[in-house]
C-alpha cells in the first residue's frame, strides 16, 4: 500500500468523526440556546423594570422600541411570534397597549403565562371632565400606574413572583434579591419626588398635559389635574374645537400658563393653547409614556421619573 493511499484511508476515517462531533456541538448549543428562560415585556418602561428584577437569569425582550407610543405601536410577525414562545409575558394592560392585547390574548390561549400588571395595582379611574379628567372614559380604568413610584414598587414584587413561579431555572435567590435592591432604589425615587414637588406652593400644582397621563402622580404627590390637551386617556383620539375651548377656559380659571407635553408626540396642539392664551403659555416636555434611547435623558425608568420631576417643578415654579 502506496503512502498517498494509506493518508486517504486514514482521511476517510477521520472526516465522518470529525463531521459527528461538529454537528453535534452545534446542536448542544442550538440547545443551549432554545432552553434558556424567556420573558417577553410589551412596553419598555416595564421592560426596564423587568430587567431589573430578572438580571442575568432570563433572557428579556422588550415589544416596544424607545420614544415609541404604546397607544399606537404594533408587532411584526417575528415579535408575535416571540409571544408565543415566552415563559412569561409581562404587559402593562388596562387597555394600554391597543395593538398589541389580541397578540397577548392568543399567547395566554396557547398556554403562556401572562401578567398584566395595571389590574394588580390597585389602578384608579379616570375621573369626569369637571374634575379634568376624559368625560367619555369617565369610570374606565386609567392604564399610567407607573407615574406612581409606590405603585411601580409593588409591580416589582408581584413582577418577582411571577418570574419564580413560571420560569423554570431561575435562581429564587438572585430574583428576590434583584427585586429587594431595586425596591431600595425606588424608595429613594419616591423621597426625592417629595422633597422636589414640596417645593411648589399649592395653589401652582395644577397640571395640564397633552393627554390624561398623570392621574397616578397627581394623587400621590397632591396635584391637581385640570385638563388635557386631547381630552382622553389615549394618545389616539383628537380634541375638538370646543375640547380646547374649555381646556383654555378651565386653564384661565385655574391660573395655569404652564402645558405638559410628552417629548415623543407632536406638540402642535399644546402649541395651539399657547396662541390661545396670548402666548404666556410654557410648553414644557415631559417623559410620560416611553422611554428613550439611552443616553437620550430618560433611558431609564429612574431616570424619566428624575428628570420628569424636575421638569415639573420647574415648569410650575417658574425657574
Amino acid at each position: 500500500m502506496t503512502r498517498q493511499t494509506q493518508e486517504a484511508r486514514r482521511l476517510r476515517t477521520f472526516l465522518p468523526a470529525l463531521i459527528a462531533l461538529t454537528l453535534a456541538g452545534a446542536g448542544t448549543g442550538c440547545a443551549s440556546s432554545d432552553d434558556r428562560p424567556r420573558v417577553v415585556v410589551t412596553t419598555n418602561i416595564l421592560g426596564d423594570v423587568t430587567r431589573e428584577i430578572v438580571g442575568d437569569e432570563a433572557d428579556v425582550t422588550v415589544l416596544m422600541k424607545p420614544n415609541a407610543d404604546p397607544h399606537s405601536f404594533g408587532l411584526s410577525a417575528v415579535q408575535a411570534a416571540e409571544l408565543e414562545r415566552a415563559d412569561l409575558v409581562v404587559f402593562n394592560g388596562l387597555g394600554l397597549e391597543e395593538n398589541v392585547l389580541r397578540h397577548v390574548e392568543s399567547a395566554r390561549e396557547s398556554g403562556v403565562a401572562t401578567f398584566e400588571a395595571g389590574k394588580e395595582v390597585d389602578p384608579l379611574t379616570f375621573q369626569a371632565q369637571d374634575d379634568g379628567g376624559p368625560e367619555d372614559e369617565a369610570g374606565q380604568p386609567d392604564p399610567h400606574f407607573w407615574t406612581d413610584p409606590d405603585r411601580v414598587r409593588k409591580a416589582v414584587g408581584l413582577i418577582a413572583d411571577q418570574v419564580v413561579e413560571h420560569v423554570d431555572g431561575v435562581d429564587e435567590n438572585a430574583i428576590r434579591d434583584n427585586a429587594e435592591r431595586y425596591d431600595g432604589r425606588l424608595a429613594d425615587l419616591t423621597t426625592s419626588m417629595e422633597k422636589s414637588f414640596g417645593s411648589i406652593p399649592e395653589q401652582r400644582r395644577a397640571l395640564v398635559t397633552n393627554h390624561h397621563v398623570f392621574g397616578y402622580l397627581a394623587e400621590r404627590f397632591g396635584f391637581r389635574v385640570v385638563g388635557a390637551v386631547i381630552p382622553s386617556g389615549t394618545t389616539l383620539a383628537s380634541p375638538s374645537s370646543s375640547d380646547l375651548r374649555s381646556l383654555t377656559e378651565a386653564m384661565r380659571k385655574a391660573g395655569v400658563r404652564t402645558v405638559f407635553a410628552d417629548s415623543s408626540q407632536p406638540k402642535r396642539l399644546a402649541e395651539v393653547l399657547r396662541t390661545e392664551l396670548g402666548g404666556r403659555t410654557r410648553v414644557v416636555e415631559l417623559y410620560s409614556e416611553s422611554l428613550t434611547e439611552k443616553g437620550e435623558g430618560a433611558g431609564t425608568y429612574l431616570q424619566m421619573m428624575r428628570a420628569n420631576t424636575t421638569a415639573m417643578t420647574d415648569g410650575l415654579t417658574g425657574a
